[in-house]
């Protein structure tokens, strides 16, 4: 009679699921304020905030809201992190009323800026064309921040479009960090940038074995929307557009 060898039975580990997921959009926050501050340090959070000397008081009330933003962005994690889902509720209303704040006062920021025909020094942009970069930004931000508000009872989603949605604002904070190589390239900051994006995958692959489908969506919306700006700025329409945005702001 033929006998047969029993193979072992080799189970793969089981992920992690969402037990850490506290601890990484925490310090995830975390890091996104440490690269606010690194990027804005000289020109705004180390010289007296109001005091500082911005060219504008919108670019102030810009400053102080967006910063109120990240601020909240740990609030908000800490919270659920402590158990306080009611409060963060509830701060989740007061959070999306600032964000629509925020859209309104970065177009009206990214407007001064052109009437002051400011471009970033070594970009090789003028302001027409560098008036996507700041208009882009708003219309991923307002975006992804809507698909956030829709999924709020959807957690995972939820946590995971507020982060991206964040993200996108950063670009202004990295072409800032007083390291030659970053302000010298904007590919080079976009790059910084889309790590941030990165560490969002690499969580979701370790914590669940698959990228969340929030993250694919909106990490390529980011990516697409962030590449094409800059072509868009150098087309004809676009300039005229400018130009008309331009004049009303004088």
């Amino acid at each position: 009679m033929a006998t047969t060898t029993a193979e072992p039975i080799i189970s793969a580990r089981p992920a992690p699921g969402r037990r850490y997921d506290h601890l990484f959009f925490s310090a995830m926050s975390i890091l996104i304020l440490v690269s606010v501050f690194y990027g804005f340090a000289r020109s705004y959070f180390l010289v007296g905030v109001f005091r500082a000397p911005l060219p504008a008081p919108i670019i102030h009330f810009h400053g102080a809201v967006f910063s109120c933003w990240v601020l909240l962005l740990i609030v908000q994690t800490s919270l659920v992190s402590a158990h306080r889902v009611d409060i963060h509720r509830k701060l989740g209303l007061a959070g999306f009323t600032l964000a629509c704040l925020m859209v309104i006062l970065g177009v009206l920021a990214a407007t001064n800026a052109l009437a002051r025909n400011f471009s970033p020094q070594g970009s090789g942009m003028d302001a027409k064309t560098f008036y996507t970069v700041p208009m882009g930004d708003m219309l991923i931000f307002s975006v992804l921040i809507y698909f956030a508000f829709r999924a709020r009872f959807n957690p995972p989603a939820h946590k995971r479009l507020i982060l991206i949605a964040t993200i996108a604002l950063l670009d202004a904070a990295i072409g800032r960090w007083p390291i030659a190589f970053i302000q010298q390239s904007h590919i080079v900051s976009d790059l910084c940038c889309y790590s941030f994006l990165l560490l969002i995958v690499l969580y979701d692959l370790w914590s669940t074995r698959k990228v969340h489908r929030a993250t694919i969506w909106a990490s390529l919306f980011l990516i697409v929307l962030q590449q094409v700006r800059v072509p868009i700025g150098n087309t004809a329409l676009w300039q005229s557009f400018a130009s008309w945005a331009q004049s009303l702001a004088h």
